[in-house]
């Protein structure tokens, strides 16, 4: 934004990731042998604001780091354009660390270590500044009571909060912060996975049903459906040139959204935008490693922006 406030502030992980690839998963005390192995940076918050930011969209990521967090890692972050000034490393505690391991049909395993941001209501720190200025708010994962508190001391600003609690939703959340956390949000996001825990939370037969202004489930090759302001539409899946790991494509669809309605787009052409970078993150290995320029986006979804 031109006076330096963030168009969009996000909350979640940041974390360091091994990215590990097998022909198949072990059976209980096998051994298969990887096939390929990469580190990189990863994390929900940083995949989704970094992308963010590298799309032209001012972002702020708001999250906490251990001590050991890697300086080049906040230099990339940095470099990314991020305002990082609610990054905070925190003393006597490790970094968050997901290791990932896909198979040959790209299905995936994670092993996750949390790190600060999946206890951050222990710190007694609320990072509220950048969310308080910013128009629109994302809460990925992290500890669901912090969040829920966070919402409750920004929702006086009016900014539009959305709440994804992606892989989060199976262990942390439960039926009453998803409900305490819904109350202070204006749209949902989840995939198909986390929706049939969602809709057992709620005893609903579909997220769809949720009241919300924007409604998103995420349905891998199949594209999404989204409700809109209590319109239902099917989001076609864009394909890109290769799929060669799926980690990170939901991040930058989410991404990608905020990138069209910071460029002025609709819900809906913003959600076709959306697909439309995800389609550019699977065809390398890493979240982050295939972020396209936004011109490359509005090519590779010129033809479907033209049906909506």
């Amino acid at each position: 934004m031109a006076d330096g406030r963030p168009f969009l502030s996000v909350y979640g992980h940041v974390t360091i990731d091994q990215i590990i690839s097998v022909n198949r998963f072990p059976e209980i005390n096998e051994t298969v042998d990887v096939l390929s192995k990469s580190t990189t940076l990863g994390g929900t918050g940083t995949n989704i604001a970094m992308a963010a930011a590298k799309l032209g969209v001012p972002t702020a990521i708001c999250a906490f780091v251990g001590e050991d967090f890697p300086v080049r890692y906040e230099d990339e972050m940095r470099g990314s354009g991020l305002i990082m000034d609610e990054m905070l490393r925190i003393g006597g505690c490790e970094s968050s660390q997901a290791i990932v391991v896909n198979d040959a049909e790209m299905r995936q395993r994670v092993i996750f270590n949390q790190g600060p941001q999946g206890s951050a209501s222990n710190l007694n720190i609320m990072l509220t500044k950048n969310a308080s200025s910013s128009p629109y708010v994302h809460f990925c994962t992290g500890e669901p009571d912090y969040y829920i508190s966070a919402m409750k001391a920004i929702r006086g600003f009016d900014p539009k909060i959305a709440l994804d609690p992606a892989q989060e939703v199976y262990k942390m959340w439960d039926k009453g912060s998803i409900q305490k956390a819904l109350s202070f949000s204006d749209a949902l996001f989840c995939n198909n996975y986390e929706a049939r825990v969602i809709e057992r939370y709620l005893g609903i037969e579909n997220v769809l049903e949720i009241e919300k202004d924007l409604v998103v489930c995420t349905e891998g090759e199949r594209g999404s459906t989204a409700k809109i302001d209590g319109e239902r539409m099917q989001i076609p899946a864009i394909k890109g040139k290769a799929i060669k790991d799926a980690t990170g494509a939901g991040d930058a669809y989410r991404a990608g959204f905020y990138c069209g309605l910071y460029n002025g787009y609709s819900v809906h052409g913003s959600l076709i935008l959306a697909s439309a970078t995800a389609s550019f993150v699977v065809e390398k290995v890493g979240a982050l490693t295939n972020i396209p320029r936004w011109e490359e986006v509005l090519e590779r979804a010129d033809r479907y922006l033209i049906r909506c």
